[in-house]
């Protein structure tokens, strides 16, 4: 992005040299207040010459030449018979004339009305674009060298730019401010030297004469809101960072200013909405010689501002006395997408609280604990980032499915995979975090929104818009940020604050269903929160590289919390994601998606060879970019997007390389993060800034996000629960034993029965009450599903998806105990654990505990050595197996059950028991009772091509070739158009080899 020429601001050369390091992509220049120039009165003496020729010379000129063109009465019919003439045409011109000069002097009134104000901007007229800009230049000139032309320059704001818009309500036109990447534009060199004319003509403390206000401090200074310059708005950040040393001060001036009355009459209730012409009291440190004004160094401001002054001083009072506070209303240059009200109140968010919702993930947090400053333990990075821990849980949850089907195709017995392990320590927080912080709900909305969008612009024949970033609001609604106007969105995409801005409101978005499209933005990737608001940014949009600068370990967070949300996001198809610099291996997360290369040769080998291949593949399609590609028939999944992450410094001449290679990155689909030890970076299009406190920094971008994090503690513990979940690993290990076994003797009968294999039931409890019931029973079952213990705060998520307060948590929680009561010796059967997980007694468990304990001990405790054991067991196991999980619960509940892979565990559990006594009632040679195994196994594991195996051979077993025939048939039906596997054919080839005749007979 282009910098920005600030000429309408100085740095004061006695600021505090201990101030923190700004950020280097923010470089004010030094403005000077000058005096008066001969030039300038010569501008103004022609400006008044040009202004007295316009409003009254030209009607003095038509009043003599033409005379009055208009008929001196009532036209009739016979008028529009006449013969049209010179005179004729002259009138017609004359008339043309008069209304443009009428405009115009209507122009110069409103400009000379504004200027002499000094406050707000001036109103439009309509239709008078470039006439308002003339009139408003020679304003300008003319009283450039007056008194007034201090109170002219807000004035200027809109010099070079359209005049749309001026109409607005003030807290509206503030709201719809251009986006983060609006191009700045270069401003006339008349209208800087106004500029800074006012930088020297601000406020005086007039509270001084009246001995009132904020005067009794002897170090009470004040400053006026600069006018625009281009489209370069002041912002309180950039007022800190030239008069106070450090732009995130900005909050100590919100503070000492906020809700007070401006000369304008309106408030300042946001810290990133600020009118020119306002004053700010400042901080008694200020510095920055004539830019802020103190009292009895002044003298030379008009008697207007004085007032303006002198009438602010006197709405402090005690509110403008107390130091800069600590909270802040978010970045003073920051432009957020307009919000719709949300349809319920706002939970009130601080910097340590994230908001309810999809945006912040808050909406499986417990908002009082937040509130209350206790992470009860879990990393705080995983519960804040929503997208990022709906990625990863959902990528853990698909590397354990695939787990327990690459142990299927193992023995039946003593393999590893029927349980997979229990993490553990760090592992543990990281896994519970994931599933309070995740939102799967937004992960979903997002997707089908974006692919929705794609498929509309597809049927309409238009073209994917550049997208440079996706703000996802808290009340769910999702704005798309464009590179540039791209015309009406397609329905029920609506325009946004402005042109560049396309919004889908959520209750549009949950009308999508799943589109049957590529993935159009797939290198979409969380930055971090402002306010309510979640950032994406497109990195595959750049034109050029994003530098990332700051201390080695914050970058490194960050770079592992993009790579890791690219790897596992929801949102996309394919891509590749190359790391380059990073001390710890993300591979487990994502092997398809992730690679590491050992240096900057090997990437320019890599990324040169790639992207001249995606040249010649974008010329030779006839494509302009990859967007083009991802849409309509074309082959779209030849354009999937290559993100490259440097988290290592490059050295000059690497850095010149790279910069050559990213020239044109952004059409190619290829996106690059590079991290930088605070250097200028060649060919960085957008700069970042990671400082040491969470906060992502980007001032010319008009960023300040609490940034989203990996740090490496976290991210060792993520990468340890994929590991543990890796399909190739090695049999053996406390994988094989469940988490926790019942006794199955006599002795051993439980208080308290629950049956959740099929129908949920619960023996050895009271009732509870009506309107708790249900609550209840969803909690139990959860505890019921995890034996090592659960969480309070993941308890909390699952029954509340959208929040709770801890007080409603509490009191659940002693219902439950209530509930559950006691055993005879006095403990309660909810118990907490050394960690301060939930536990149940051993004498409350559920017919899973006595599935899994009774294969268990089948398989690898007692019936190992004693075949009528063995059977005894597993013919009891089977028998418990009354349906799937649940079956009757209720629509709306029970959601927490989509994290886990206990739908994917009972099937395989409960084919392996009827596996393992079918195999024990062959041996015997009783092949029906085989068949009646498999049969009772085959209801709850319908798709377990195993089992089907096993019934093949036991009908096979029983010499009745017409049986076998029907289950052939049976088998073929079922299969459908996708036929039968080819291990099925093979084995039916074996036991029957005339089925293919009855194939081609049906045929």
């Amino acid at each position: 992005m282009p910098r920005r020429r600030t000429s309408s601001s100085s740095s004061s050369s006695t600021a505090p040299s201990a101030a923190p390091a700004a950020p280097r992509n923010r470089t004010p220049q030094p403005v000077r207040v000058r005096r008066r120039s001969f030039g300038d009165f010569v501008k103004a003496f022609l400006a008044f010459v040009v202004l007295l020729a316009l409003v009254v010379g030209v009607p003095l000129a038509l009043a003599v030449a033409i005379g009055w063109p208009l008929p001196n009465g009532a036209p009739g019919l016979d008028w529009l018979q006449r013969e049209i003439t010179v005179q004729t045409f002259l009138h017609i011109l004359t008339v043309i004339v008069w209304l443009a000069w009428a405009q115009f002097t209507a122009c110069v009134l409103v400009e000379v009305k504004a200027a002499l104000s000094g406050v707000g901007v001036p109103g439009r007229v309509p239709g008078s674009g470039p006439s308002q800009l003339l009139a408003r230049q020679l304003v300008a000139a003319l009283l450039l060298v007056g008194a007034t032309a201090a109170s002219l320059t807000p004035g200027l704001s809109q010099l070079g730019q359209s005049l749309e818009g001026n109409q607005k309500p003030a807290v509206a036109a503030a709201q719809q401010t251009p986006g983060l990447f609006a191009q700045q534009q270069e401003q006339a060199a008349s209208t800087a030297n106004a500029l800074a004319e006012q930088a020297g003509q601000a406020g005086q403390d007039a509270a001084r004469a009246d001995g009132s206000g904020s005067a009794a401090h002897g170090d009470t200074k004040y400053y006026r809101i600069q006018p625009p310059e281009g489209r370069h708005h002041d912002s309180l950040w950039e007022v800190a960072d030239r008069h106070l040393g450090d732009g995130r001060r900005y909050k100590e001036i919100f503070e000492l200013n906020k809700d007070r009355v401006q000369p304008d009459g309106s408030k300042l209730s946001e810290a990133s909405l600020i009118r020119p012409g306002w004053i700010m009291e400042m901080p008694g440190d200020a510095r920055g010689g004539e830019l802020v004004e103190m009292p009895d160094e002044a003298p030379n401001v008009s008697e207007q501002v004085q007032q303006q002054i002198s009438d602010y001083a006197r709405t402090g009072g005690d509110h403008a006395q107390g130091g800069g506070g600590a909270q802040g209303g978010g970045d003073a240059h920051v432009s957020l997408p307009e919000q719709r009200p949300a349809p319920t109140p706002a939970t009130p968010v601080t910097p340590a609280t994230p908001a309810p919702g999809p945006a912040t993930g808050g909406q499986h947090a417990t908002p009082a604990a937040e509130e209350s400053g206790r992470s009860f333990g879990l990393p705080e990075a995983l519960l804040a980032a929503p997208l990022l821990a709906a990625g990863l849980l959902g990528a853990l949850g698909r590397r354990r499915r695939q787990a327990l089907w690459h142990s299927a195709l193992g023995a039946v017995g003593g393999r590893r995979g029927m349980e997979p392990p229990t993490p553990t320590g760090d592992a543990q927080d990281a896994q519970d975090a994931l599933l309070v912080g995740a939102d799967p709900d937004g992960v979903r909305l997002l997707d089908r929104s974006l692919r929705g969008l794609a498929a509309s612009l597809a049927a309409e024949s238009r073209a994917l818009p550049v997208v440079y970033a996706a703000w996802m609001g808290g009340n769910g609604d999702l704005h798309l940020q464009l590179a540039q106007p791209a015309g009406k969105p397609p329905t029920p995409w609506q325009v946004g604050q402005d042109q560049t801005f396309w919004m889908l409101a959520r209750a549009d978005a949950e009308r999508y269903e799943d589109a049957e499209t590529a993935a159009p933005y797939p290198g979409l990737v969380s930055l971090g929160t402002m306010d309510d608001s979640r950032l994406l940014l497109n990195l595959e949009a750049v034109p050029g590289l994003v530098s990332l600068s700051g201390a080695e370990a914050d970058r490194a967070a960050v770079f592992a919390s993009v790579a890791a949300e690219l790897a596992t996001n929801g949102w996309s198809d394919r891509m590749t994601i190359t790391l380059v610099g990073f001390g710890d291996d993300l591979t487990p997360l994502a092997p398809n998606r992730i690679r590491h290369l050992d240096g900057f040769e090997d990437l320019f080998e890599t990324m040169s060879a790639e992207t001249r291949q995606r040249r010649g593949a974008l010329g030779a399609a006839g494509h302009d970019s990859v967007l083009t590609g991802r849409t309509g028939p074309a082959q779209h999944t030849r354009w999937a997007p290559h993100l490259v992450l440097l988290a290592a410094q490059p050295s000059d001449e690497d850095a010149l390389r790279l910069a050559e290679l990213a020239a044109d990155a952004g059409r190619l689909g290829i996106g690059y993060l590079v991290g930088t030890e605070g250097t200028d970076l060649p060919g960085a299009a957008w700069e970042m800034e990671i400082t040491g406190d969470g906060k992502l920094l980007a001032p010319l971008l008009g960023l300040e996000l609490e940034a989203q994090l990996l740090p490496a503690a976290q991210q060792r513990a993520v990468v340890e629960l994929f590991t543990d979940a890796d399909p190739e690993r090695g049999p053996g290990g406390p994988a094989n034993t469940p988490p926790f076994l019942v006794d199955i003797s006599e002795q051993g009968r439980p208080a308290v029965y629950a049956r959740l294999v099929g129908s949920y039931e619960i023996i050895g409890l009271d009732a509870p009450d009506g309107d708790r019931s249900a609550q209840l029973h969803e909690a139990l079952a959860l505890l019921l599903l995890h034996r090592e213990g659960v969480h309070p705060r993941v308890l909390a998520s699952a029954l509340w998806p959208r929040g709770v307060t801890e007080d409603v948590r509490d009191a659940l929680l002693e219902r439950l105990r209530a509930w559950l009561g006691t055993d005879p010796d006095g403990t309660p059967r909810l118990g907490t654990d050394a960690t301060g997980r939930l536990t149940l007694a051993k004498s409350v468990v559920s017919d899973l505990d006595v599935l899994r304990s009774l294969y268990y001990e089948a398989t690898q405790g007692r019936g190992v050595d004693s075949r009528q054991v063995r059977g005894r067991l597993l013919t009891d196991a089977l028998v418990l197996v009354r349906g799937p999980l649940l079956a009757d619960r209720p629509e709306g509940r029970y959601r927490w059950l989509t994290h886990e892979i206990i739908d994917a565990q009972l099937p395989l559990l409960v084919a392996d028991t009827g596996l393992a006594l079918s195999e024990f009632h062959l041996e015997r040679g009783r092949a029906e009772k085989a068949i009646e195994a498999l049969n009772a196994a085959l209801r709850t594991a319908p798709a377990d091509e195993r089992l089907w195996h096993e019934l093949l051979r036991a009908t096979h077993a029983t010499e009745d070739a017409d049986r076998l025939r029907a289950l052939a048939a049976d088998l073929i039906g079922r299969s459908g158009a996708r036929g039968l596997p080819p291990r099925t054919e093979a084995l039916l080839d074996e036991l029957l080899p005339t089925w293919r005749d009855g194939v081609a007979a049906a045929g």
